[in-house]
């Protein structure tokens, strides 16, 4: 498909899915009728252009999708002389619920995994078949659990949250972004180490809800660090694919004009006051970028953030990183100690191994960074990282 026509229709999904959903009452039925529609413009509109009015189009081929299937209803067919007429392509209300389609995708009541899924087809537009090549699980499972999480949105309000839930629910659409945008960057199964489809999709749709929230702190943060670590992705893999780490890295490829916007955004966010997780994340993300050289990164100041960040979340994976800027400020015997003390929190996980590698690494114990390094190959289910680990293990054993 032509890349404009593609960006189009990510772009109308959730204005169109927004403004039937609200017209029919029902999000489920609504989202297969768009969903076909974006299906139909996504054959016609490259051989027959696109229309004067896309989205018009895009409304209107739902609505019939959505009016033929209450006609087949017996239920439902005292509604049918409310939905029968067909609006024109222009008649249709300037209203973008972009917002509160992803609000509502996000839903207290859906897991984290339904949550991403349906944010992927419903505001990104993806098909059912894209998201399930995306994490690597048959069309039929993804379909499984979209249908699923459609029915438990099922007499939801279609509207953005009140005052007292709007935080709450702000929290957990950013949080699905950020858990999209993460998969992306870094996939967790396969053998490509980037999945640009999702970190592209993640960027697109938090710089969707920034245009609606701009003087927000905390999704400015988000942007700011996607942003801000997307700009690596061109020196994170070699002309092989195989993963490049940080400190390796060429930060000629790094991409400049991200780091900028990056930067701008975050000096931003840090300027209204309240102090966020994201915002913290996308300050030591900027201390990263900033270094022209791995040796001049600035390790205090950004142990100084995971200070802050590990006290704000708790979160061991934090503790974890933290552990790693603890070494590089004062050794790794602390860093390993750290380590030792958060293991039981983080049981299983390959990076407690690959952590505990590379500072043993750092000390010169290199048996015991070996055997760390093989226990963290075994444990993790990315190829790249696998590969990554095994190397540095065959070259320490040499």
């Amino acid at each position: 498909m032509d890349r404009t026509v593609e960006d189009l229709l990510r772009e109308c999904a959730p204005q169109v899915l927004g403004t039937v959903a609200r017209r029919f009452g029902d999000f489920a039925q609504a989202e297969d009728a768009v969903q076909e529609a974006l299906l139909a413009a996504a054959r016609h509109w490259p051989v027959d252009g696109v229309p004067d009015n896309p989205r018009g189009w895009l409304v209107q081929t739902a609505v019939r999708r959505m009016t033929d299937l209450i006609r087949s209803e017996a239920a439902r067919r005292r509604r049918e002389a409310e939905v029968s007429r067909e609006p024109a392509t222009g008649d249709v209300a300037d209203r973008d619920d972009t917002l509160v389609v992803l609000f509502l995708c996000c839903h207290p009541e859906l897991t984290p995994a339904s949550a991403i899924a349906l944010t992927l087809r419903a505001v990104g537009g993806l098909t059912t078949a894209e998201i399930a090549n995306a994490f690597l699980v048959p069309e039929a499972t993804m379909a499984q659990r979209i249908s699923r999480a459609k029915q438990k949105l099922r007499g939801a309000n279609f509207a953005l949250p009140g005052p007292d839930e709007f935080a709450a629910r702000l929290r957990s659409v950013l949080h699905v972004l950020y858990l999209i945008f993460n998969e992306g960057y870094t996939s967790s199964v396969g053998g490509s180490l980037h999945r640009t489809e999702l970190s592209g999709e993640a960027i697109r749709l938090a710089r969707a809800v920034h245009a609606r929230l701009p003087s927000d702190p905390e999704v400015t943060g988000l942007l700011a660090l996607m942003l801000l670590t997307d700009a690596r992705r061109p020196a994170r893999t070699g002309p092989d694919g195989a993963l490049v780490p940080l400190a390796e890295q060429d930060r000629s490829k790094w991409d400049q004009a991200l780091i900028v916007e990056g930067v701008d955004l975050i000096m931003a966010a840090v300027e209204r006051g309240a102090i966020g997780e994201y915002q913290l994340q996308a300050s030591i993300a900027a201390l990263h970028d900033d270094a022209r050289r791995a040796e001049d990164t600035d390790w205090p100041q950004i142990l100084g953030l995971y200070g802050l960040l590990e006290r704000m979340t708790g979160n061991p994976v934090v503790s974890l990183n933290r552990a790693i800027a603890v070494a590089m400020v004062h050794g790794p015997a602390e860093g390993l100690e750290l380590v030792d003390a958060l293991a039981d929190r983080l049981p299983g996980h390959y990076r407690v191994d690959a952590v505990r590698a590379h500072l043993h690494e750092m000390s010169g114990d290199a048996p015991r960074a070996v055997a760390h390094y093989r226990t963290a190959a075994a444990r993790t289910t990315s190829v790249p990282e696998q590969r990554y680990l095994m190397d540095k293990a065959a070259r320490l054993a040499r």
